[in-house]
């Protein structure tokens, strides 16, 4: 299916108000997808038979410092049909610091979102709402704060041994 044939699909099951937006001046085009949305997208898109999204190739959290707002890109790939597509959500940015942004799991989804979730997590504090066992993945558990975030301070010490 084409870019614009899945874009009616999902209008089609979902209601226009669910496609927020498209990029498409990349070299994939991306949909913008409500973030409450993004797991229900993914499982209809899996499991329909003429997209059969079957592979999450990759989720990357992001922090769109500029726009104030934080987003989770995913990358789908269906393997029979051999055709990719991106999926993009965002939410501004929580104006308490000690709130996280917040996106529903599509682990229920995509078994390989449990590590590419927690990684999210564990580097930009993302919260992935219905996550099976959210918890940092590769920094230590007692770490403060989340360093691929723009405004994350590097600690000088962790621990009593001197960073950097």
């Amino acid at each position: 299916m084409s870019f614009e044939e899945i874009k009616l699909l999902l209008s089609a099951q979902f209601g226009d108000g669910m496609i927020l937006g498209e990029e498409t001046s990349g070299l994939q085009p991306a949909l913008l997808i409500q973030p409450d949305q993004i797991a229900a997208v993914c499982l209809f898109l899996r499991d329909h038979p003429q997209t059969y999204f079957d592979f999450l190739a990759c989720l990357s959290g992001v922090d769109y410092h500029q726009e104030n707002r934080f987003g989770v890109v995913y990358h789908l790939s269906s393997l029979p049909y051999q055709t990719q597509l991106t999926l993009k959500v965002s939410v501004d940015k929580p104006t308490d610091p000690e709130e996280l942004p917040s996106f529903p799991t599509v682990s229920n989804v995509y078994r390989t979102a449990d590590w590419h979730e927690r990684e999210a997590y564990d580097l930009l504090g993302i919260d992935f709402k219905g996550h099976p066992d959210l918890r940092r993945i590769l920094l230590p558990d007692d770490w403060e704060g989340f360093p691929l975030r723009e405004d994350y301070k590097s600690a000088e010490y962790y621990k009593g041994i001197k960073i950097g």
